[in-house]
């Protein structure tokens, strides 16, 4: 896995925290995931500062989506993931990030809560979700430049601006 902490990723229209930010955004995940009435009732709360997080150039979702599940596990649920159609849970997950702590990823995954697996099976289960199989994205991370390019800059102040009005 590569780190670029000067650089901007995004995929497709979704793009990730500013190096700066990724810290305090997989804290607040890792925080509030600890927290387990909080996990139970926010569950895409908590995966929607995961992905914002981004800390890798590839191997996010696979990563995200052990610890999500450890999450889940330790607050007494699980995530039927691949129940999960990927382009709806992706909408979805553009949303969050685009306005964190409103529900949108929430109320997506809703419908998909389960009773939590063993602990074994958590990196097994927190796969089965649509396009974490191991074949290749044609939607790749990429990277826009470095962060302190001023065009770079003006789409983080636009983010940070978003995601502050909301």
């Amino acid at each position: 896995m590569a780190t670029l902490p000067d650089y901007a990723v995004v995929k497709g229209d979704v793009q990730f925290a500013h190096p700066k930010d990724i810290r305090s955004a997989v804290g607040y995940a890792l925080r509030h995931g600890q927290d387990k009435a909080f996990m139970a009732d926010k569950p895409g709360e908590i995966m929607g500062y995961l992905a914002y997080g981004h800390p890798f150039l590839d191997g996010n979702g696979r990563t995200i989506m052990v610890i999500h599940a450890a999450l889940a596990q330790r607050a007494g649920i699980g995530i039927d993931w691949a129940a999960t159609a990927k382009p709806a849970y992706l909408n979805a997950l553009t949303k969050e990030i685009d306005a964190p702590g409103e529900g949108h990823l929430d109320a997506y995954l809703r419908p998909f809560i389960r009773e939590p697996v063993a602990y074994g099976r958590l990196p097994e289960e927190a796969v089965r979700a649509p396009g974490l199989d191991g074949n290749a994205d044609p939607q790749i991370n990429k990277v826009l430049g470095k962060t302190s390019e001023p065009e770079v800059k003006a789409r983080y102040e636009q983010l940070q601006s978003k995601r502050k009005r909301k």
